[in-house]
């Protein structure tokens, strides 16, 4: 593999990333990796908004290449031998999207370097396969990586599952078909009253000790919440019917029950149950049907404590580095590299990028 040093820029969503790698004999050499999130920001507001991402995106990315340059021993202006610029393109938000693509081609041409335009969902497949086998914590490689795979991508915009025959040779095999998990975590979290984002608010009130009902004999709250798609002949994923069942069930309670803590942590332990029973289901059963040798787990919602344990054995990168980084986006922009891509020509927002 040719020797390479990548500088990164991921601004997808509400993480503004960027990271510096150098690539040298199928080795990962990570020199600077920094990332500043907006979930503080955007928590008052149960979601992300676009163009207040943007905004921050816009204030960060100088302030964040410094940080990165520092780290890794340079400045701006001496900036040298730097071989590419590796840049999400797609899929998230527009607005985020093209403030690193501005930032992106404005750097590209001072430094008289190429941009390679990245799919963020490669970005995290592809670290779930080299992270999962670190040497140390700045050095990756491919080293467990077996090929067929099997990948289960799931994030707050994405569910897929996605056969993998090798790094760029990929076959969606099913994705949702309306909300995806980690959507519906914010979603259902949001019903319950819980902090933005859901998905770590719900996973952190799972993992306490079940609660009892009131005084006296323990009483059941009889939550059973359904398992969308579970024996569906297909791949696919369907979580929207999931939150309108929690919305159900939390509405036909009395405000007595819905508030306590008891209702609460056993709600929040059943959704993420019910998210996790269909993601491993539909995982194993392709993984079992297309005869694979590895298992990949990636996105942001692999980090979530539960679906790690379902998943012993998976190739799957540390919890830190399953939400939006700049170093996935560096090792999926050194393996894209033999596209040749112009300089210009192509790098264009693709919220609705498909891998």
């Amino acid at each position: 593999m040719k020797h390479m040093r990548i500088l990164s820029i991921e601004t997808s969503c509400d993480e503004t990333a960027i990271a510096v790698v150098e690539a040298k004999l199928g080795r990962f050499e990570v020199l600077a990796h920094v990332v500043a999130s907006q979930v503080k920001l955007h928590a008052k507001y149960g979601g992300v908004y676009p163009t207040l991402a943007k905004r921050t995106h816009q204030k960060n990315l100088p302030i964040v290449l410094a940080k990165t340059l520092k780290e890794a021993g340079s400045t701006k202006a001496a900036w040298k031998p730097l071989d590419a610029i590796a840049l999400t393109v797609g899929p998230g938000l527009d607005p985020c999207l093209w403030a690193g693509i501005e930032f992106a081609k404005t750097l590209a041409q001072e430094w008289d370097v190429p941009i390679i335009p990245v799919n963020h969902i490669e970005g995290h497949l592809i670290i779930s396969l080299l992270a999962s086998n670190l040497a140390r914590p700045s050095l990756l490689k491919l080293g467990r990586a077996k090929f067929p795979a099997v990948a289960l991508i799931v994030s707050g915009g994405h569910t897929q599952l996605i056969l993998v025959k090798g790094i760029g040779k990929y076959k969606i095999l099913g994705e949702t078909r309306d909300d995806a998990a980690g959507e519906c975590f914010d979603k259902t979290a949001r019903i319950l009253g819980l902090p933005y984002p859901g998905g770590p608010a719900i996973a952190k009130l799972a993992a306490l000790p079940k609660l009892r009902l009131g005084r006296g004999p323990k009483r059941s709250l009889g939550i059973s919440l359904p398992r969308p798609m579970l024996h569906s002949k297909d791949y696919d994923f369907s979580f929207s019917g999931l939150k309108t069942a929690v919305l159900y069930d939390y509405q036909s309670r009395s405000p007595k029950i819905r508030k306590s803590k008891e209702y609460i942590q056993a709600m929040a332990r059943e959704i993420q149950q019910a998210i996790i029973d269909v993601l491993v289901e539909k995982t194993m059963r392709a993984a079992e049907e297309f005869e694979v040798k590895s298992i990949v787990l990636g996105g942001g919602v692999a980090a979530n404590k539960e679906l790690r344990k379902r998943f012993k054995g998976a190739l799957m990168a540390p919890s830190e580095l399953c939400t939006d980084n700049g170093l996935m986006i560096a090792l999926a922009g050194y393996f894209n590299r033999a596209k040749k891509t112009k300089r210009y020509g192509r790098i264009v927002s693709q919220p609705n990028l498909t891998i």
